[in-house]
C-alpha cells in the first residue's frame, strides 16, 4: 500500500460506505455465484480470490501479511473456512498480494507485493496442486524467482491464463499508467535461475488485483474506486480496452475473480469479516457497460466503474484526498 493512498482510503471509508454499492440479485443454479461474508477471524487481509476448480462453490484466498504460508480454503455458503493450506518449500513469504487458477488445475501464489515501493530486486511466485481433500495440511510448492525486465516494481495483481498457462503480472502504479508483464512459456518457468518478465502492454488503471475470464477471452483489473477490462487477443500480452467494470464500493477494494461459470466477478475487500460481492458480466466476461462490443474507449478514462448512483460526490471526495496526501507524501510508498 501507497502511505498518502492508504490513508486516504482510510480518511474516506465513511463517504464510501454512503454510496450504494452495485450489488447484484442472487445467483441461481451454479455454486459459487452467490456474494458471501469471509467469516475467520484470522483472515483479516484478504488480498486475493480464486475460484476453485476441484471443489464447487469454494473460494481460495489469502492474507496480505501472514505469520506463515497460509492459504485458506472459504466456502461461499456459509462464509465458513472449510480447509487451511500451509505452503512448505517457500521460505517465510513478504507480501503476498494474489492467488490464481492454471490450466493445470495448480494454484499459483504471488509473493509480490513491495513496501518499499520497487526496491526489491526479485519478487517470488509459488505453484503447487490444489488438494483433492478439504483438509488441514501442508503442501510443498515450487517456487519461482521473478525479476522485471524493467526493474523492481511493486505490484497486486497476478494472472494465470486458463487457456496457455502463462504468468502475467501488472504493476501498482499511483497514476494510474500501469504495465502488463509476461512471464515466460509455462515449459521455461524455472525453480533453479530467475524467471524475467517482460513489459508487454499498458495498463490504465491503479490496479489492486485482476482476473483471466474462464474462457481466457477477457482481463479484468480492478483498482480502489473502479475497473477495466480487456479484450485478450493472443499471445505477447496483446489487450484492447473493452470498458469500464461495475465495481462495488468497498472499504479496500484488494480482489477480483471470476465466478467458476464467468457470469460473474467477484470483488472482495480487506477488512475483519469482509464482504465478497458479485457483479454480473455477459458472456464469460463481458463487462456491463462495455460499448456493444466495439471496444470503445470513450468511456472516461475507465478508472471508475459504473452503477455509482449517488457515489459522485463521495468518489470526488477520495480523488481530493488521495491527490493532496499525494503531493504531502510525495512519490514514497511503503
Amino acid at each position: 500500500m501507497v502511505p498518502g493512498a492508504a490513508t486516504a482510503v482510510a480518511v474516506c471509508t465513511a463517504l464510501l460506505l454512503t454510496a450504494p454499492a452495485a450489488h447484484a440479485d442472487d445467483g441461481k443454479g451454479s455454486k459459487g455465484n452467490d456474494g458471501f461474508s469471509i467469516k475467520d477471524p484470522r483472515i483479516t487481509e484478504s488480498s486475493g480470490l480464486v475460484a476453485s476448480r476441484a471443489h464447487p462453490g469454494v473460494y481460495w484466498t489469502h492474507n496480505d501479511q501472514d505469520k506463515g504460508a497460509f492459504l485458506y480454503a472459504v466456502d461461499s455458503a456459509t462464509g465458513e473456512t472449510v480447509a487451511t493450506i500451509t505452503m512448505t518449500g517457500v521460505g517465510k513469504p513478504r507480501d503476498v498480494e494474489a492467488i490464481s487458477m492454471g490450466p493445470d488445475g495448480d494454484l499459483y501464489v504471488g509473493d509480490i507485493g513491495d513496501n518499499l515501493g520497487g526496491k526489491w530486486s526479485f519478487v517470488w511466485v509459488y505453484k503447487l496442486p490444489e488438494p483433492k481433500q478439504l483438509k488441514d495440511q501442508s503442501i510443498r510448492a515450487k517456487q519461482y524467482v521473478v525479476k522485471y525486465s524493467d526493474g523492481p516494481r511493486d505490484a497486486e495483481s497476478m494472472m494465470v491464463h486458463p487457456k496457455t498457462g502463462r504468468v502475467y503480472i501488472v504493476d501498482k502504479n499511483e497514476d494510474g499508467e500501469g504495465s502488463l508483464y509476461e512471464g515466460p512459456p509455462p515449459a521455461a518457468m524455472s525453480t533453479s535461475r530467475t524467471n524475467v518478465f517482460k513489459r508487454v502492454a499498458d495498463v490504465d488503471l491503479w490496479a489492486t488485483d485482476g482476473a483471466f475470464s474462464p474462457n481466457g477471452k477477457q482481463l479484468a483489473l480492478r483498482g480502489y474506486l473502479g475497473g477495466v477490462s480487456y479484450r485478450w487477443e493472443g499471445a505477447g500480452g496483446k489487450i484492447k480496452r473493452e470498458g469500464r467494470l461495475s465495481v462495488p464500493l468497498q472499504r479496500q477494494g484488494e480482489s477480483v475473480a471470476y465466478s467458476p461459470d464467468g457470469s460473474r466477478l467477484m470483488y472482495g475487500t480487506e477488512g475483519q469479516e469482509s464482504d465478497v460481492e458479485p457483479v454480473d458480466v455477459k458472456g464469460a466476461g463481458r463487462p456491463p457497460g462495455a460499448a456493444g462490443g466495439s471496444g470503445s474507449d470513450s468511456d472516461d478514462g475507465g478508472a471508475f466503474g459504473g452503477g455509482y448512483k449517488g457515489g459522485a460526490l463521495a468518489i470526488a471526495a477520495v480523488l481530493v484526498v488521495v491527490f493532496g496526501l499525494k503531493r504531502l507524501f510525495g512519490k514514497k510508498s511503503g
